[in-house]
């Protein structure tokens, strides 16, 4: 029973500087990592608005544990969500409740943990084809390069590496086009969302042709009952024992809105990790030099392995504080099912919640220094991982794929580190591109070759062609100023 003594969500204070009819979108839009950290001083919660509509966002570790921790009544939903679901439907990372359970049944198989030393094998063997790729003196668009990096990876974790280079360049193409418009679409008021402009044209006809592609894999899929050991092959496969309604198995629609979801979190948000992960270790040369040291003592010349992971420790921390100061989910949204206290206020059913692991993560009472790239933060100290450290998200949703991300970073990062030095390119600090996620788009970094690795000219000539077989199209431009894919 709800505490009548409890105050509404009205009551909660509204953040300055809301505009007449937008109410804080501008700020939103210009600079929101600023107007986020401007919040911290609500130390539970304050009340922000988008247009007519009104969030509040949730400021302190205790409450945001409580609202993962309870997913029924704090369900997915809110501008976020509704603008991913345009895409990938009800995929495990954006379906209500109701439907939440069963597919994480059906998708638990794909990343069990007996599957992830296959995964490794694909994650080691791509990125040091791509580290062999480069030339020294190179300047890297960092992103466009980790984004090739992760998609080649998975396209063969998921697809067997069996697309057509063509499908696979539309894929990319569209998804672009999707990506760098989710943003401002979730900040836009419904009205304006609908005007036939040309960007929404291109964004629809992106979505189109993605389905429409994942429609034909799916299909020629159903046609070939062979297994092909990779993600898809397991989720056509899984069936769920525990089905009450007869549906033991994944229909093509739901198989469409689970490659979706896996498609794109597996591409995006690992390459936003690896690109932000190279930039801090460009401007802390001492980390750098020192996990250069690690990939020394554990490769000792030899091949990179999934094997090699628990020697990782160091690579292991950059690739976790990265993801403390750059979490591509930087804000995730939640809608209440059904009336509900928390905190001492009463919301009712419909209510939107705001949670920002980016605001927790950079919080001076959590964290010392917290806008300082530490590593070693976390040599005598665990993560929490269900209230102050929730890159990932946290309880029954939190992102199926974390282990699969962590390990295609990690062997990525070995694998770079190994045979190159990076530099920034000149001398202006470098600040994210707010999208859903936080993009790294625009990076660059000079390479200096650490070594000689005795690959010949035919060797690296090899080693770039394998690498640009597939090469993700220039993102086009988005809201500049952080995520997850809470998924």
């Amino acid at each position: 029973m709800t505490d009548t003594s409890t105050a509404s969500a009205g009551s909660v204070p509204l953040a300055p500087r809301a505009w007449p009819l937008l109410g804080h979108a501008l700020p939103l839009l210009r600079y929101p990592l600023a107007f986020i950290m401007s919040l911290s001083g609500y130390r539970e919660m304050v009340r922000v608005r988008l247009g007519p509509s009104s969030a509040v966002m949730i400021c302190d570790p205790d409450l945001t544990r409580q609202v993962f921790l309870n997913d029924r009544t704090f369900d997915k939903g809110g501008p976020i969500y509704d603008r991913i679901r345009e895409v990938i439907g009800d995929g495990l990372s954006t379906c209500a409740y109701p439907l939440h359970r069963r597919q994480r049944r059906l998708c638990q198989p794909s990343f069990h943990p007996t599957r992830l030393a296959g995964y490794g094998a694909v994650f080691a063997r791509a990125a040091t084809n791509k580290a062999g790729s480069w030339r020294d003196g190179d300047v890297l668009d960092v992103t466009q390069e980790m984004m090739t990096l992760t998609t080649r990876a998975t396209m063969e974790t998921m697809f067997s590496g069996a697309l057509p280079a063509e499908t696979m360049q539309r894929c990319l193409a569209d998804t672009a086009v999707i990506v760098s418009a989710f943003f401002r679409r979730m900040m836009t008021p419904a009205l304006l969302r609908r005007l036939p402009t040309r960007q929404k044209r291109r964004y629809d006809d992106a979505r189109t042709r993605l389905a429409a592609t994942i429609a034909e894999i799916i299909a020629e899929r159903r046609a070939d009952p062979t297994d092909h050991a990779d993600l898809l092959s397991t989720l056509v496969a899984a069936v769920d024992e525990e089905s009450e309604d007869g549906r033991r198995q994944l229909n093509d629609a739901e198989l469409a809105d689970e490659a979706l979801t896996f498609f794109l979190g597996g591409m995006e948000t690992t390459a936003i990790t690896l690109a932000w992960a190279l930039h801090l270790l460009a401007t802390n040369p001492d980390v750098q030099h020192r996990l250069k040291a690690e990939t020394d003592r554990v490769l000792t010349g030899g091949k990179l392995d999934p094997a090699h992971l628990p020697s990782l420790g160091l690579a292991s921390r950059v690739v976790t504080e990265t993801l403390r100061l750059y979490p591509p989910a930087w804000m995730m949204t939640r809608v209440v099912r059904e009336d509900a206290e928390l905190g001492g206020v009463r919301f009712k059913g419909g209510s939107t919640i705001v949670l920002s692991p980016y605001l927790l993560h950079r919080r001076a009472d959590l964290y010392d220094e917290p806008d300082r790239f530490d590593p070693d933060r976390w040599l005598d100290a665990q993560p929490d991982r269900r209230a102050t450290y929730i890159p990932f998200g946290a309880g029954a949703r939190k992102c199926i794929g974390d282990q699969f991300a962590l390990t295609e970073a990690i062997l990525a990062l070995t694998a770079i580190v190994d045979r190159w030095e990076l530099t920034p390119v000149g001398d202006q600090p470098f600040q994210p591109k707010v999208e859903t996620s936080l993009s790294s788009r625009g990076l660059r970094l000079r390479l200096t070759e650490r070594r000689s690795s005795g690959a010949g000219d035919a060797e690296r000539s090899a080693a770039a062609a394998l690498s640009a077989s597939v090469q993700p199209p220039t993102q086009p431009g988005a809201a500049a100023c952080p995520v997850k894919h809470g998924k």
